[in-house]
């Protein structure tokens, strides 16, 4: 006799502010460009590839790594915004 096995995942809860490229990076990234005027698409082009190459494995790892943590705080707010 086969026997069907069903392991539920942890999941975390959908909510807009926990995308983890809006959470972390792009949340880096808009600081780092607040009060910044480009004069051209060329200009925010090299901005950005400048602004990726300076960032090392560790700051990618963090914001990966961070998630879990995030995910809770949504799981404990019952889905009500926080910062």
């Amino acid at each position: 006799m086969v026997q069907n096995y069903l392991e539920v995942l942890r999941h975390p809860a959908y909510s807009s502010d926990l995308a983890p490229s809006d959470y972390y990076l792009f949340s880096s990234m808009g600081h780092a460009l607040a009060e910044r005027y480009f004069d051209s698409y060329e200009d925010i082009r090299k901005w950005l590839d400048e602004w990726f190459v300076s960032k090392d494995e560790e700051f990618f790892w963090h914001g990966i790594h961070k998630l879990p943590e995030r995910w809770e705080k949504c799981i404990v707010s019952e889905g009500k915004y926080f910062e």
